[in-house]
């Protein structure tokens, strides 16, 4: 059973950006969601949260439809992904944008060219146009001008996650999928990169769906919490209601030491 707060910092009346209905997802044999529901609402930042094989990455993935469930409905903006043709599901694409856990940029295209790629595939811009407004999204993320001409392999692990959130937000998105995006970085690039997302996230308007397992993140810029576990999600609300849920995963995760420790620092 879902259980909601009575005091998140999203209303019930907020606006539902995703409505997942009854989604049942599997891979042959293997289930890895079922029957599962899940709202998200404009304007906040959801963490999903569970422990490993428990389906958070596919539970994305089947959100911007690369994978395709067995069961069960995704509504994005308040259209039917399943039946929309494909001009509106085109549409409703664009409002959205993904960051990868390993950034997946394309390793024969420069930093700028990467960024450019939804632009050019989307929009009918001069070229000129196109490099400056890819130019104008990395500097948004915090590169500098001289890193546009540099290619994937010359970068280290903490920008190619900005370029990749660069191309992420590339199209001016609604709604941002991010799928752990502090994997790999130290701490202090870590909570350097919270701080960049909690930031655009405000600047932009953007609604944020991130996949993390870093409980820094989930204290410090979430606004709700999701836990997935037993096929489904066990609880969403903000974290108290979550931290307080009876779940042994639950309360190993955030009742351990690096749980107790997350609390503390982040009051």
């Amino acid at each position: 059973m879902v259980v909601e707060s009575q005091r998140e910092r999203q209303p019930r009346a907020a606006e539902t950006v995703i409505e997942a209905r009854g989604l049942t997802v599997g891979f042959g044999d293997t289930l890895i969601h079922q029957n599962l529901d899940l709202d998200v609402y404009r304007g906040e930042i959801l963490g999903i949260v569970g422990g490993s094989g428990t389906g958070k990455s596919v539970l994305l993935r089947t959100l911007i439809g690369l994978v395709k469930p067995r069961a069960g409905s995704i509504r994005m903006f308040g259209t039917e992904m399943a039946t929309a043709g494909p001009a509106e599901a085109a549409a409703v694409q664009t409002r959205w944008g993904v960051l990868f856990q390993q950034g997946a940029l394309f390793s024969s295209l420069n930093v700028q060219q990467n960024v450019e790629a939804p632009m050019r595939e989307h929009l009918d811009l001069e070229p000129e146009l196109r490099g400056e407004l890819a130019r104008l999204k990395l500097s948004m993320v915090g590169l500098q001008p001289d890193a546009a001409n540099k290619m994937p392999s010359e970068l280290s692990g903490g920008m190619i996650k900005r370029v990749a959130l660069a191309r992420a937000i590339a199209l001016d998105p609604d709604l941002l999928f991010l799928d752990e995006p502090t994997s790999g970085l130290d701490p202090i690039g870590a909570a350097d990169f919270d701080n960049l997302i909690a930031k655009l996230q405000e600047t932009l308007g953007l609604t944020v769906f991130m996949v993390t397992h870093d409980l820094d993140s989930l204290f410090s810029i979430c606004s709700r919490v999701a836990a997935i576990g037993n096929k489904k999600i066990l609880v969403a609300g903000d974290l108290e209601t979550v931290v307080a849920y009876d779940d042994p995963w639950i309360k190993a995760y955030f009742g351990g030491q690096r749980g107790r420790s997350a609390q503390l620092a982040h009051g």
